[in-house]
């Protein structure tokens, strides 16, 4: 497929760039998800593969070289252990890929501000260079994953792919930023999109419990206590599974549908009190032990409600799990040992983990 690829690119891509990213003579297409050793890329990169995908994963692997050991030996996926602030790295990575999933970056507002000079390198210095290495390389499609947090506090009752972005931390901003980066290299060859994901929930493979959902479900689960900070901020989140399940859709989709958008990627939007009353709940009845919830200030502005209509009317593309579905499966997860020591292993913590490796 990858000589047809070429051939295709050298006629102008007239299979790549009118509709969809055709399969040439039933070949495969080669994925790349940078940051796919990740929370989100531990789920997604099995979904790539299930779908037939070649898929390429460039990572530091930080939280552990495991994460695929259930794939080993699956010709389909391929391993670099690479940092994405690497050109040497970038350039064998984009090598004959056809799309290009931008999942890398230092994920968190608390993991960013430890070390701002390391996160604005990743988060937003290397992101340019990744995107004319796309180009360079023939690159068809190339999707970023920036986030809702771009919002900041917002008044609006629903927040649309329009309203003015207002980030609140280096994180947000460094996100925002990069957008209009990758927009404006849209072309016929090259389609670009914009998804701000909600915030994700859910088990996987290379777990974190350093999101709302997931902590207060842990919280619930080993110490019967949720410690709620303010209570009042919404929350906008998604399920990790079909968040993924977008991903996937997206890199065949109609390029007329997708070429220099931005999308929202939610589902519920819940004030943090709610998730806490979610997670005691479904927790209380799959283990008949009482949890507490007790709430404190917070010095945490951050609010807002997330409009995903946009990703629902134009690309047809719906959420089917909720909240409760994210915090069954992660006490499932823990009561079958799968999340072994939740409370203190750092590699569900981004912010501990980088403290205990310092990462430059």
């Amino acid at each position: 497929m990858l000589e047809a690829l070429r051939g295709l690119r050298e006629l102008g891509h007239s299979h790549l760039r009118h509709g969809l990213i055709l399969r040439v003579s039933g070949e495969q297409l080669r994925v790349l998800v940078t940051g796919g050793a990740g929370y989100v890329g531990a789920v997604l990169v099995p979904q790539l593969l299930d779908r037939g995908y070649r898929v390429r994963v460039l990572d530091l692997y930080l939280y552990g070289s495991e994460v695929f050991e259930d794939l080993q030996g699956n010709p389909d996926l391929e391993e670099i252990v690479g940092d994405i602030r690497d050109p040497k790295a970038v350039a064998k990575a984009v090598e004959d890929v056809d799309v290009v999933l931008h999942l890398a970056c230092i994920s968190n507002d608390p993991s960013f501000e430890l070390n701002p000079d390391l996160g604005k390198s990743i988060n937003f210095d290397a992101f340019a260079p990744l995107v004319e290495a796309c180009k360079t390389a023939g690159v068809s499609r190339f999707i970023f994953v920036s986030s809702s947090s771009v919002y900041g506090v917002s008044d609006a009752p629903d927040v649309t792919e329009e309203e003015p972005l207002n980030p609140l931390t280096d994180y947000s901003k460094y996100k925002a930023m990069c957008e209009p980066i990758l927009l404006e290299q849209q072309s016929p060859d090259f389609t670009t999109l914009v998804i701000r994901p909600a915030t994700v929930c859910g088990y996987s493979p290379r777990q974190r419990l350093d999101l709302t959902v997931n902590i207060l479900t842990t919280h619930a689960h080993e110490r019967g206590k949720i410690t709620v900070f303010g209570g009042k901020q919404l929350r906008p989140h998604i399920h990790l599974r079909d968040l993924c399940r977008f991903y996937c859709e997206l890199i065949e989709m109609d390029a007329k549908k997708i070429a220099g958008k931005i999308f929202n990627a939610g589902y519920q939007n819940n004030p943090v009190s709610e998730l806490a009353e979610i997670a005691r709940s479904v927790v209380e009845e799959k283990l008949g032990k009482a949890v507490d919830i007790e709430t404190t200030p917070t010095n945490d502005p951050r609010s807002y409600h997330i409009s995903s209509d946009k990703i629902r009317e134009e690309l047809g593309l719906y959420p089917e799990l909720e909240i409760e579905d994210a915090v069954a499966e992660l006490v499932d997860a823990l009561e079958k040992g799968k999340i072994p020591n939740p409370l203190d292993d750092d590699r569900y913590y981004n912010v501990r983990l980088m403290k205990r490796i310092s990462l430059r």
